[in-house]
């Protein structure tokens, strides 16, 4: 067994969550003590400012941004933009200048004026089904079509990667995890365990149909600030 100390020395953290030079995808996820993934509908009363330094390097380090419809709306989601400092790290290493939005939509329910979309410094990309009707999304991003009753997430991936996005970041939510879980594309997760006793009720970080046999990851590194606990697991 080992013990991990509070205090520890400041880590350079974008080294520290250097992925493999490969494809690659990453899910990052906050969580309480008792597993709720939000408070009130929301996962920031979870998070901390060190919670925030590891978010901006993750979406730093990645090429897309994968999240859920339905966390774009919760969450009130902004647009995907970076800090200057931040967008000269990128480009000093040969990257866009800022990552791609995807946000994953069967219906195509998404407000075109919703600031995602307005606001957006890269055109985003919806990933949908092929029978869906994006009407007037097109007009504000890129539509790819993936599977027929349902979104094909393995086919979207396949997309997304061959327009150059090998680095795939998911911030949710718990159905997107849960299904990408379950198409067997998790790479890596990050998981930031808060301090607190959610209670029953909320929702769990991962929802959807059981998985056919439990997916081993293996820890990384964990680190310790303030009472909450990042731990990185990847295959």
């Amino acid at each position: 067994m080992q013990l991990l100390r509070p205090g520890a020395e400041d880590v350079d953290l974008a080294d520290l969550y250097r992925t493999p030079d490969q494809p690659w995808l990453r899910l990052n996820f906050v969580s309480s003590l008792d597993g709720a993934g939000h408070v009130d509908g929301k996962s920031e009363p979870l998070s901390g400012p060190a919670d925030k330094r590891v978010f901006g390097v993750l979406r730093m380090l990645c090429d897309a941004l994968l999240v859920g419809a339905g966390t774009v709306r919760e969450e009130d989601y902004h647009a995907l933009r970076l800090d200057e400092q931040r967008r000269a790290w990128r480009v000093r290493r040969g990257m866009r200048e800022y990552p791609t939005l995807v946000i994953v939509s069967a219906r195509c329910d998404l407000d075109p004026r919703h600031r995602v979309f307005a606001e957006a410094p890269v055109r985003p990309i919806v990933v949908t089904r092929a029978h869906a009707s994006p009407g007037p999304l097109a007009e504000v991003a890129d539509i790819v079509t993936a599977g027929d009753a349902e979104v094909d997430l393995p086919a979207a991936v396949a997309q997304l990667r061959a327009r150059g996005l090998a680095q795939i970041l998911s911030e949710g939510g718990p159905r997107l995890f849960g299904s990408l879980t379950a198409a067997g594309l998790v790479d890596e997760l990050c998981l930031t365990l808060s301090p607190l006793l959610a209670g029953p009720g909320a929702d769990r970080i991962t929802t959807g149909a059981p998985l056919d046999a439990p997916q081993s990851l293996t820890l990384r590194h964990a680190m310790l600030d303030e009472g909450l606990l990042f731990l990185r697991y990847s295959r």
